[in-house]
């Protein structure tokens, strides 16, 4: 019976990949990931292009960057049907994503869109290393220790549900903080916490960009893949 594989390949860096996650892409016949833009590579592409052998078939899968639950709905079931064209045919197809495949992952929805095909299809799940963990061994701090509570906001659309969460979480993770960046920043102005809070861009990248201490940015232009770590403790940063 064949399998459909997900496997986490990291933040960016292509030596996180899991020793379990490499010999599965060795071993596999078919490899999907979702497509670039404007004919560049995915991110997920990237990571594995330093193992990519001309043997197996890739698959590039249109995921669009949208919120219409319906067009989504769509690309999903598209992308389930060219994955389960070869699932079909008894070959086992890998799929490849940034970061971990059940953190807010893509692979989730294709997962479960397989599924709504054919129930009885074996799914296989390899985790992988995710941003926020690598964020942090980027900035040489520990994520949490003994009893902290750890927050992790996937995209902030108002700054109240920071503050609800600061309630009672020690740690926060804002992820995609592009978007209300600047709200945040006077949040933790107000809050005298610009000092214990960092923002990290392509964790692990050549491309990393680390941004610590807030108070000398009140202003940032970042890319999609940046998120922010505030912590109630105080702390000394360490970047890697």
């Amino acid at each position: 019976m064949a399998t459909l594989c997900g496997i986490g390949v990291g933040p960016g860096d292509p030596e996180l990949i899991t020793l379990k996650g490499w010999r599965r892409l060795q071993q596999a016949r078919v490899i999907a990931f979702p497509a670039g833009r404007q004919g560049r590579r995915g991110i997920a592409e990237e990571i594995i292009s330093p193992y990519k052998d001309p043997q197996p078939i890739y698959l590039p899968l249109e995921f669009p960057y949208v919120l219409e639950e319906e067009v989504l709905k769509r690309a999903w079931h598209k992308a389930a049907e060219q994955v389960y064209a070869y699932l079909a045919q008894g070959m086992d197809v890998v799929f490849v994503c940034e970061g971990d495949v059940s953190f807010y992952s893509t692979f989730s929805y294709l997962a479960a869109a397989v599924r709504a095909l054919d129930p009885h299809m074996a799914i296989e799940v390899i985790p992988g290393v995710c941003s926020p963990l690598a964020a942090a061994a980027s900035l040489g701090v520990p994520l949490t220790v003994g009893s902290d509570r750890l927050a992790i906001l996937p995209a902030m659309y108002h700054v109240d549900e920071l503050a609800q969460v600061w309630v009672w979480a020690e740690v926060v993770v804002l992820m995609k903080v592009r978007s209300v960046y600047g709200q945040v920043w006077q949040w933790l102005k107000e809050h005298h916490l610009l000092a214990q809070a960092a923002v990290v861009s392509w964790a692990t990248t050549p491309q990393q960009q680390i941004y610590t201490p807030l108070t000398n940015y009140p202003e940032l232009t970042l890319p999609y893949f940046s998120l922010l770590i505030v912590w109630k403790r105080r702390l000394r940063f360490n970047p890697v």
